[in-house]
């Protein structure tokens, strides 16, 4: 069993598929546990009859259409427009667009390739330093976490089984926080290499309004809708998605249905496939975990370790940085939250509130290694090594480690409409 375990780490670290490495892991420790390997599938039905289930596809759907159609560009002609005449106003930008575009693509890495290749040339003209601006775009990659539609927040409430709505809401204070602090800091740093800011221009503003009027008008929408109780989540998802195609192919004419739609819902099968095999193989091995009661085996060492709220927490924290740093948010997701409920539970934390500190974990570890998938798409993206760009993004770590202690110990901030 060890044996065969360690072949199967090694040869994901050489590139085997994670589902295929779960998999073989959770065949294999059936058969050492001598329980049912129909125990795998059982949870698929779960999955599958999932009401918010759908939600996932469409909402991609959304955000590779926004991709294909050109709203990175007019995001960023309207960011820059609006708050170019700010100190570090284009590093703010590029905060601000980043965030905005990762909460449809889900973090998937589609927000650095899709704005990287965009910021990089002109933040650089304007005079932020190389490494300022390596660490602003890959630590970007992953800021629209907690903002909806996000999938990882999706995903969070059908394994955890919390309301959606509510972790919509809770995520919006924390989120905007994270962006102020991320802000100042890129405002401090223009401030230092005299940035170059170019004064605020009224029609200029408006124009980029008319033009992002579409884009920005989406999460509006969304908004309103599911909070203002007239659609469900899925519903917003199949509402999200016709309107960005009719947005792209009618007023926009960026796209063409006739000759696109098959390539774009290609790009979309490639995305979900790959989030729900992931997703239908974890939750299979951890109902396997569950029936071998490693959870309250975990609650039972916690109760006889740890005697108060607070120590739980740090102790969390210290477990989910190293989770992040090794496990894509997907996978982590379906595999870690169940066993950590129970535990979150039994010492006072609101599952809504947890589910904040766990996306915030796993938002720091899309830019660590040895699995930051953010570092290794930047890596291809801007053709540098992985180590320079994490030495690069550590300022930024350094600040979201700061945010994360306070998301962490001021639950206010993420229930703040109860």
């Amino acid at each position: 069993m060890l044996y065969a375990l360690i072949i199967l780490v090694t040869l994901a670290l050489f590139g085997l598929p994670l589902f295929t490495v779960l998999g073989a892991g959770s065949l294999l420790y059936a058969q050492q546990s001598q329980l049912d390997s129909a125990l795998l599938i059982v949870e698929l039905n779960r999955l599958a009859t999932s009401p918010n289930l759908t939600a996932i596809p469409l909402f991609t759907f959304a955000g590779v259409v926004l991709a294909a159609g050109g709203a990175p560009q007019r995001l960023i002609r309207l960011f820059n427009a609006v708050l170019g005449w700010l100190p570090g106003g284009l590093g703010i930008v590029a905060i601000t667009a980043c965030a905005f575009f990762t909460s449809f693509s889900g973090a998937s890495g589609v927000t650095i390739l899709a704005l990287g290749g965009l910021l990089f040339p002109v933040l650089m003209k304007v005079n932020y330093p190389e490494r300022f601006t390596l660490g602003l775009l890959t630590t970007s990659g992953s800021l629209g976490l907690l903002f909806p539609p996000s999938l990882a927040i999706l995903l969070y409430g059908i394994v955890a089984g919390v309301n959606i709505d509510d972790m919509f809401l809770a995520g919006i204070v924390p989120g905007l926080v994270l962006l102020v602090m991320l802000g100042i800091y890129a405002a401090m740093t223009g401030a230092s290499f005299n940035v170059h800011r170019h004064p605020f221009t009224l029609h200029v503003a408006l124009r980029a309004i008319r033009g992002a009027a579409g884009d920005i008008l989406l999460p509006v929408l969304i908004v309103v809708g599911i909070f203002g109780g007239y659609v469900t989540v899925s519903e917003a998802a199949a509402c999200t998605a016709l309107y960005v195609l009719l947005l792209e192919s009618v007023v926009h004419r960026a796209i063409s249905p006739r000759q696109q739609l098959l390539p774009l819902l290609g790009d979309t099968a490639v995305l979900v496939g790959s989030i729900l095999i992931i997703l239908g193989v974890a939750m299979g091995l951890t109902n396997l975990l569950i029936d071998a009661q490693l959870p309250m085996h975990l609650l039972e060492w916690m109760e006889n370790s740890i005697n108060s709220q607070l120590k739980f927490l740090i102790l969390l924290n210290i477990f989910l940085l190293a989770v992040g740093a090794m496990m894509d948010i997907f996978s982590a997701t379906v595999v870690i939250v169940p066993l950590i409920l129970p535990l979150a539970q039994r010492f006072g934390v609101d599952p809504v509130h947890l589910g904040i500190i766990f996306l915030a974990n796993l938002e720091i570890g899309y830019s660590t290694p040895p699995v930051g998938i953010n570092l290794f798409i930047a890596s291809q993206r801007f053709e540098k090594p992985v180590l320079s760009l994490f030495r690069a993004a550590l300022p930024f770590l350094a600040l979201m480690l700061v945010w994360l202690g306070i998301v962490t110990y001021v639950p206010a901030l993420s229930l703040w409409w109860r």
